[in-house]
């Protein structure tokens, strides 16, 4: 396989992921519905893992919420502005809804992932 193909395949299996349907979830308290992918790119993952790595996980779970969350659209729903908002106005237990559902959706792929990847084959 050339590295020309191994690009086209990383890519195109990305292409794939993120281009597929937002998955939707209905906030009852706050009377919207917030959608998100199965997916995201590193650009918007690098400030919550950056975060996590210095202990602030409660900055964190805001930080993904605020990549994260779309509109029908498919269109941020939140800024950066919005960070003391939600880290200080809003209900802890909502935000912290919000971001499970959104990075479980991330997680569980990767644990597939990483599940059929990781059993050993037979020689």
């Amino acid at each position: 396989m050339t590295q020309k193909d191994i690009t086209k395949n990383i890519t195109n299996h990305y292409q794939r992921i993120i281009g597929g349907d937002l998955e939707k979830m209905h906030i009852e308290e706050w009377d919207m519905d917030i959608y998100y992918r199965k997916t995201n790119t590193f650009h918007d993952e690098a400030k919550v893992i950056d975060l996590q790595a210095k202990g602030k996980i409660v900055e964190a779970l805001v930080e993904s919420v605020i990549q994260k969350a779309r509109d029908k659209d498919g269109k941020k729903l939140f800024q950066p502005a919005h960070k003391t908002t939600l880290m200080n106005e809003a209900d802890p237990k909502v935000v912290t809804k919000i971001a499970t559902a959104i990075n479980n959706a991330v997680v569980q792929i990767e644990q597939a992932d990483v599940i059929k990847e990781s059993v050993p084959t037979s020689s």
